[in-house]
């Protein structure tokens, strides 16, 4: 079982919601972020920050391949010089309210 980060630009939602369905990922979570990060400086020589999302999914190891090649294939998006991002992360042992405990 694998955990699936994507972090993009919120302009950029659209098209990784369509991205994700069309991969076939079924439950998905998504949250609104700030970002921060270096760029040119302003007027006060600070960076407004970026309005990003961040959507993540608890996918089968086959599935997390399938999303993360979709997202390496994938446009750029609106403003290329922030790309979507995707990270997976390997899931040891998951748990529920209840009682009740999976085993990966």
């Amino acid at each position: 079982m694998k955990f699936v980060v994507l972090l993009y630009l919120e302009d950029d939602d659209e098209a990784v919601v369509s991205l994700v369905e069309a991969q076939g990922v079924v439950a998905w979570s998504r949250v609104a972020v700030e970002g921060h990060g270096d760029g040119a400086p302003g007027w006060l020589g600070r960076v407004p920050s970026y309005r990003s999302r961040v959507l993540f999914t608890l996918v089968s190891d086959a599935k997390a391949a399938e999303l993360l090649a979709a997202v390496a294939a994938a446009p750029p998006g609106q403003d290329p010089s922030h790309p979507v991002h995707a990270v997976q992360l390997d899931v040891d042992h998951a748990t529920r309210s209840g009682g009740v405990s999976h085993a990966t």
